[in-house]
């Protein structure tokens, strides 16, 4: 390559710009999910412990700030369930492993992230939700192939559940019930082990369902 073609590639971010970019991403992830995605961007500033100018220089606005978040949450999930996948040999046990994973990277917190102007359809988020699916999806059928899992759901109702479960409420005086998520979740996985001991009404829900409704 030549000396001038070396000379037209971007810098490479500095070590303290990248660690200040983290700061941000994973204050305003703990904020979000404490108070919502409206929390002024200078507490977010404040509790990562950096100054508002740093703050816009790396994100000057606010829906590019929540897209990062958003794919943090995306991206650590979705590691999650390769994980449990590739580690655990019951099919079942990992389902039940990413699923209380899922929660403590609370996923659930994404919901009121996605209202509003956001844009549900950037590239990157839609690379994001994709990985995840499939990821999820494995998991699920896995399950179900060994016969560790009750057939008539789909992972449309896994999606639902994890996200109704594990969503915060921000901002509200309500009592803080992260102590119940994963007694309630457990709750759940215990419904979806076969054999069913019911049968459910309607039909499986499926991701297809979700980004249609």
């Amino acid at each position: 390559m030549s000396i001038a073609a070396e000379t037209r590639r971007p810098p490479r971010p500095r070590a303290d710009a990248l660690r200040n970019r983290e700061r941000i991403v994973s204050a305003a992830r703990e904020m979000f999910v404490e108070f919502g995605p409206e929390v002024p961007l200078d507490e977010i500033a404040r509790r990562a412990g950096i100054g508002n100018a740093t703050l816009y220089r790396h994100f000057p606005d606010r829906a590019v700030l929540i897209r990062e978040v958003v794919l943090l949450v995306l991206s650590r999930t979705t590691e999650q369930a390769d994980a449990a996948a590739a580690e655990e040999a019951d099919p079942f046990a990992a389902l039940r492993r990413f699923v209380h994973v899922a929660a403590d990277e609370r996923i659930g917190a994404l919901c009121p992230m996605l209202s509003g102007a956001f844009d549900t359809d950037h590239p990157d988020l839609h690379a994001g939700r994709e990985r995840l699916d499939m990821a999820v999806r494995g998991l699920v059928e896995a399950a179900q192939a060994a016969g560790r899992m009750r057939t008539d759901v789909a992972v449309g109702d896994l999606m639902v559940a994890l996200s109704q479960l594990t969503r915060p409420l921000p901002g509200t005086a309500c009592p803080n019930m992260d102590r119940f998520v994963h007694r309630h979740l457990q709750l759940f996985l215990d419904g979806l082990e076969a054999p069913a001991r019911s049968e459910l009404p309607g039909t499986a829900a499926t991701l297809e369902d979700l980004r249609t409704t």
